[in-house]
């Protein structure tokens, strides 16, 4: 597998280039929320390429030519990770999008697909924090202080934990995703997300 710190590791050469002409089918996902953003192809060329610039390249078969994503419209994919199933003949991309993937300025060429929600929420919750927009819940957690966010957080967490002995549970779910939502922003003020929280329960999961 490839990686943000270099192509080590991951080998073209070890792949089945035989069964589609030259080609292999490539399942783009965004890193981030893991939503499927396209469907491409590489032959061994565009494959080298990407690895080297770190911005996905395919192989167009209407153009007959490599091609980098966004190399137009500027919404180029940048590489995290390459990886291949277990025939050796399909390639799944991990990469950060830069703007829509679609072309209709969608998120995904895929209008339904999936993503893991509180990645989304925590995207917000940063762009709330860069932009500060004057109608925003958010923007006044922001700027009222980490020491305020924190006291939300801790009322929350107490409104949880009553929820769970003494409501229902239509009340501990309501109660529970104010904790997570304030819990979000509260790592952000601090410089965090909660993808670097989710990486420490991974360790130690592995652990």
């Amino acid at each position: 597998m490839a990686n943000d710190n270099g192509s080590s590791g991951f080998d073209p050469g070890r792949l089945d280039w035989g069964k589609g002409d030259g080609l292999l089918p490539v399942v783009v996902q965004d890193a981030s929320n893991l939503r499927v953003l396209m469907l491409g192809y590489m032959n061994r060329e565009a494959l080298e390429a990407t690895l080297a610039s770190r911005r996905v390249t395919f192989f167009s078969r209407s153009k007959q030519r490599l091609w980098t994503k966004g190399e137009s419209s500027g919404h180029v994919l940048d590489l995290v990770s390459v990886d291949a199933d277990c025939d050796d003949d399909t390639l799944l991309v991990l990469a950060h999008p830069q703007g829509p993937t679609c072309h209709l300025q969608r998120a995904s060429c895929f209008p339904s697909a999936p993503s893991a929600f509180l990645s989304d929420l925590d995207a917000l919750v940063a762009r709330r924090e860069r932009e500060r927009p004057a109608d925003s819940y958010t923007t006044r957690l922001f700027e009222s202080g980490t020491r305020r966010i924190a006291q939300k957080v801790g009322e929350e967490g107490v409104e949880t934990a009553l929820a769970a002995v003494a409501q229902d549970e239509t009340a501990l779910l309501g109660e529970s995703a104010d904790l997570l939502y304030h819990l979000t922003v509260l790592l952000r003020a601090r410089g965090l997300s909660l993808a670097d929280a989710v990486d420490v329960l991974r360790e130690r999961h592995g652990a």
